[in-house]
Formats: C-alpha cells, structure tokens, sequence
C-alpha cells in the first residue's frame, strides 16, 4: 500500500456528493479508497459501495471497505481494513480470502508486536495525531512512534489520523509508505486540487 489513501466520510462533503469527491480523488492519482459507514443501513452500504466501485474500477484502484466484511463480500471490494474492536484479524482473512487486501490498525505497541506475526497487507498507524474525527483511540503515536513502528514492522505502514498538506512529508520521512486522510479531501473546496497536492508531497517525499 503505498501513496495517497483516501477515507471516506460522507458529512465532510459538504455541496459535494460522496461519490463525485471519489472521483476527483481518482483521477488525481489515489492508490486507494476505504469506504466507511458508521451509520446507514446495509443494504445503503453495499449500493453505495457498488457505485464507488464502479467509480473505481477504470482507474484501478483498490476499494476497501471499513469494518463490514458482509458488505466487502456483497459487493466483491479488494479488500477490508479492520480496527482492534472489529473482526478478529484471522476471521476477516479467512473470510475474504489469501488474495484480498487485509489491512489492520495498531493503536497500541502490543498490537504492533501481534501483528508482526500475521499476513496483514498493511497496518493502519492510528492516529499519528489527534483529530475530531477518530474519537475511540487510545492516544495518538506521533512522528516518533511511527519512526519506532517503522523500525520494527515487516509490514507496509499507512498512517493515518490528523493528516493533511502540512504534515504529511513529515509523516512520509517517518515511514509512512501511504498517507491516509479523509477531512483533507473530502472538506476541501476543490477535492481533486487538494488530492493533487497530497500526491505530489507524497510522492516528492519518497524521493
């Protein structure tokens, strides 16, 4: 998982809909899309998921969907990412299978030792800093504790939590091979300008 990762969150949209910010955020070089619903009903769920889908697909790029295996395996999504509280990590891979994304958050140093014993695709540092919209974590890790992570991980590193076009080198010179943000794209006046930007620090970032 590498370059920039886009959360969703529907009541950042603002005049926007959901699905037009995914598309700005296509076509500006995402490398990938996690769809989270906190709040709608299932069967909303997989017809949104379906069409972001559908969004997604000629451009290539990886839909993830947020906690809701039933809902990843109704609509065929690349993948899951799942949180402490979720799914245990082994149910969510055996369910979606050995060739789906599986991507796991670590919120504690003792979820980043478990997980160095698992296949996950990626683990989701959360939150580097502190933000409104991740309001269940156990404090944030900061610039150095995903230098440590980084350190001691096999695993790809998408961090997440607070980011945005003022911090995101930084967390990329940390370690983060992916910068996931949501409130950066999806509250911008222009998500595609804005996502743009994300990319090019991203990639100048790396080098």
């Amino acid at each position: 998982m590498h370059g920039l990762y886009l959360v969703t969150d529907r009541d950042l949209c603002g005049r926007l809909s959901l699905e037009e910010v995914v598309l700005q955020a296509a076509k500006a070089g995402a490398a990938c899309v996690q769809l989270r619903e906190k709040n709608i009903a299932t069967r909303d769920f997989i017809e949104e998921a379906r069409r972001i889908k559908e969004i997604l697909t000629p451009y290539k790029i990886p839909l993830i969907i947020n906690d809701r295996i039933d809902v990843a395996l109704a609509v065929e999504a690349d993948g899951v990412h799942v949180g402490q509280s979720d799914m245990p990590y082994s149910m969510a891979r055996k369910l979606m299978g050995p060739r789906s994304i599986v991507g796991l958050s670590v919120e504690t140093w003792e979820d980043v030792e478990a997980a160095e014993k698992l296949d996950a695709d990626y683990l989701g540092v959360s939150p580097i800093f502190e933000t409104p919209t991740k309001t269940d974590t156990k404090g944030s890790w900061g610039l150095e504790g995903l230098s440590k992570i980084r350190a001691y991980s096999r695993h790809p590193l998408v961090a997440i939590g607070g980011l945005n076009a003022s911090n995101a080198k930084d967390a990329v010179m940390a370690g983060a091979d992916s910068i996931a943000v949501g409130s950066a794209i999806c509250s911008a006046p222009d998500p595609f300008i804005a996502s743009v930007e994300l990319v090019d620090i991203i990639r100048s970032a790396k080098g």
